[in-house]
């Protein structure tokens, strides 16, 4: 019975250290997108609002440095004017970015690191592009944001893209660009230190 005790009283508190060490959490917020790059002369982009939602993890290292990898669905795009037309090009990716961050002890923090996105779905109405947007996509994140002792906090993040987005031969439009993505969020962990 006293060694029923003592095991449980050790896994307790490997789970409570355990539970220092590492945080999940939800978050959320507005993406402000557009196309960087290629050839836009006789077509007009314009910033896309769009949206962010899912989930991380954050594994503390000390108290300055965490590693923070994100699953997050995220709607995209810009707005696209032409002569003749004017269409919201809509994209939607599963974004997976792994962040290296670097706390301060008032709660502030920055991050940077990849983001590779895996394209869910499409929205673009002009009928002459069968396949818009390339099925992956592979970007930098850079960001700052603010984390308070209860879970709480916001960030604002810009991803610059690293691959071309368009997969469709060269028209009116070089498929040649770049999503560029400021995303502003507030999110909460859970397992916070006390």
């Amino acid at each position: 019975m006293l060694k029923l005790f003592y095991i449980t009283a050790l896994l307790l508190c490997m789970q409570s250290a355990a539970a220092q060490r590492f945080q999940f959490g939800i978050k959320g917020g507005v993406n402000i997108s557009n196309f960087t790059g290629g050839d836009f002369e006789d077509i007009e982009n314009e910033s896309l609002v769009g949206a962010h939602a899912g989930g991380l993890v954050r594994f503390r290292f000390g108290e300055t440095l965490a590693l923070q990898p994100e699953v997050l669905f995220s709607s995209q795009g810009a707005k696209l004017k032409s002569a003749v037309e004017e269409f919201d090009a809509r994209i939607s990716y599963i974004n997976i970015p792994v962040l290296v961050q670097f706390h301060t002890t008032g709660g502030f923090f920055l991050e940077g690191g990849p983001q590779v996105g895996f394209k869910v779905s499409e929205d673009v109405p002009d009928q002459t592009i069968e396949n818009f947007a390339e099925s992956s996509d592979l970007s930098l994140a850079l960001g700052l944001g603010y984390h308070t002792r209860s879970g709480l906090g916001f960030s604002g993040r810009y991803t610059i893209g690293l691959s071309k987005v368009g997969d469709f031969d060269a028209s009116t439009l070089d498929p040649d660009f770049k999503n560029g993505v400021i995303q502003l969020g507030l999110f909460f962990t859970f397992f916070n230190k006390k």
